[in-house]
C-alpha cells in the first residue's frame, strides 16, 4: 500500500499541518497522479486569509501538474484530447469533474453540473484525503478532463493551465471575436496578464492594463499591454479610445464599475475576479440601456476553455515571460512560510515544488 504525505488546512489563523496517509485504492474510472507541481492561486490565499469560507480540514492548491502512477482498469486510458495516457506521463487536469449527462454538463457548462466535485476544495476525511495540490498525490476521479502535456513546458507554467490560464480562455470565448478591437483588462495579476496575451494574440488593436500597483502595470507591457492605466491615481481618466471589450479580472467593485463606464456604444464587460466578497456594483441602468452594453460573468471553464489553455501556453510560453511568474519556490514542508511570503510579497504565484 502506498503512503503520502499531505498538508492539512484547519481554517484561518491556524498552522497547517503536515501528515501521512494511506493511498486509498482506485475505484473505477479513477488515475493515480504524483504531484509535481503546485502554484498558489489567489484564491487559495483568500481562504488562507478567512476572505473566502471553505470547508475544512481540506488540502489547498488546484493548480497542478503531476506524473502519471496508475490508471484504473475501467478508464478509457485516453485524456481529454484522446491521447492514450500511461504510467509516468506528465498530466494535468480540470479542477473539477462531474456528472457528463446532467443538464449543464450537456450546455457546456460542465463546472455546474451535477455531483460536482472540485480539487482542493474537499474535506479531508476517511480515506478522502488525497484531492488536493499540497499532497504527494492526488486522486483523479471519474470524469475529469485529464490533459498529456509536452514535457517540454516548465512545470511552473504548466501547473497554471488548469486553472488561471484556461479561465482567461473562458473569457475570451465568451468575449467573441476580438480581432481589431480596443480592449481594457482591470486587475493584473496572473489573470490579467494571461489576458492580455490571449487578446494580443486573438488579434486585438489595442489593449490598456489598468492596476493600482505600478510593477504589475510595468510587467503588463512584456505580455501585450500596449497602454496602461494606474487606477490608484485621482481623477483617473477614462481611456481616450472607445473600449469595444473590458475584462475585470480584479474584482474589485471600484474596477468593475470604471470598466463597465469605458465602454463605448455596443462594448461588453466580462466578469471574472469577483469570486469573493465584496460591494454591490453601482451601475447605471440607462446608461447600459442607452449604449447597448452587454455583461457577463464566468465562473471557472468548460473542457474547450481547457484544451484552448494548452494550445494557447504551448504556442507561446516562450514568447510571453510566463518562466518568470513564480517569484518564489518551497517545498511541501514550508507551505506555511509560502504562503505567508505569498501574503506578504504579492508575487504573481508562489510555487510549491513536490
Amino acid at each position: 500500500m502506498t503512503s503520502g504525505k499531505l498538508v492539512v488546512f484547519q481554517g484561518p489563523g491556524q498552522a497547517f499541518q503536515l501528515q501521512s496517509a494511506e493511498v486509498r485504492a482506485l475505484l473505477p474510472g479513477e488515475v493515480l497522479v504524483k504531484n509535481r507541481y503546485t502554484t498558489l492561486c489567489g484564491s487559495d490565499l483568500h481562504t488562507f486569509c478567512g476572505l473566502r469560507k471553505e470547508v475544512c480540514p481540506t488540502v489547498l492548491g488546484h493548480e497542478i501538474v503531476g506524473e502519471v502512477m496508475a490508471i484504473h482498469p475501467a478508464h478509457s486510458g485516453s485524456d481529454h484530447n484522446g491521447k492514450q495516457l500511461r504510467v509516468g506521463d506528465v498530466v494535468t487536469w480540470s479542477i473539477f469533474s462531474s456528472d457528463p449527462e446532467s443538464y449543464y454538463a450537456l450546455h457546456d457548462m460542465p463546472q455546474k453540473g451535477d455531483n460536482l466535485f472540485k480539487y482542493g476544495h474537499a474535506k479531508v476525511e476517511n480515506v478522502e484525503v488525497f484531492h488536493g495540490g499540497l499532497a504527494e498525490y492526488c486522486i483523479l476521479k471519474a470524469h475529469t478532463a485529464i490533459l498529456k502535456l509536452p514535457r517540454e513546458i516548465p512545470l511552473p507554467i504548466a501547473a497554471t493551465l488548469n486553472c488561471a490560464i484556461a479561465t482567461v480562455a473562458g473569457a475570451l470565448r465568451i468575449a467573441g471575436n476580438l480581432e481589431g478591437k480596443n480592449v481594457l483588462i482591470t486587475g493584473m495579476g496572473l489573470l490579467g496578464m494571461t489576458c492580455a496575451a490571449m487578446c494580443k494574440d486573438a488579434g486585438a488593436a489595442w489593449i490598456i492594463a489598468a492596476d493600482i500597483t505600478e510593477k504589475r502595470l510595468e510587467e503588463a507591457m512584456g505580455f501585450g499591454a500596449d497602454e496602461t492605466i494606474d487606477l490608484k491615481k485621482d481623477n483617473v481618466k477614462l481611456p481616450a479610445k472607445g473600449i469595444d471589450v473590458v475584462f475585470d479580472m480584479s474584482g474589485s467593485a471600484d474596477a468593475m464599475e470604471f470598466g463597465i463606464d469605458s465602454l463605448a456604444i455596443g462594448g461588453s464587460a466580462i466578469l471574472i475576479g469577483a469570486v469573493f466578497n465584496t460591494r454591490k456594483l453601482q451601475v447605471d441602468a440607462e446608461k447600459v440601456i442607452r449604449k447597448l452594453l452587454t455583461i457577463k460573468g464566468l465562473h471557472n471553464y468548460n473542457y474547450q476553455d481547457f484544451t484552448y489553455a494548452l494550445d494557447f501556453i504551448t504556442r507561446n510560453w516562450e514568447k510571453y515571460p510566463f518562466g518568470q511568474v513564480v517569484g518564489k519556490e518551497f517545498s511541501l514542508n514550508e507551505v506555511q512560510e509560502a504562503f505567508e511570503y505569498a501574503v506578504q510579497f504579492k508575487p504573481l504565484r508562489v510555487g510549491i515544488r513536490i
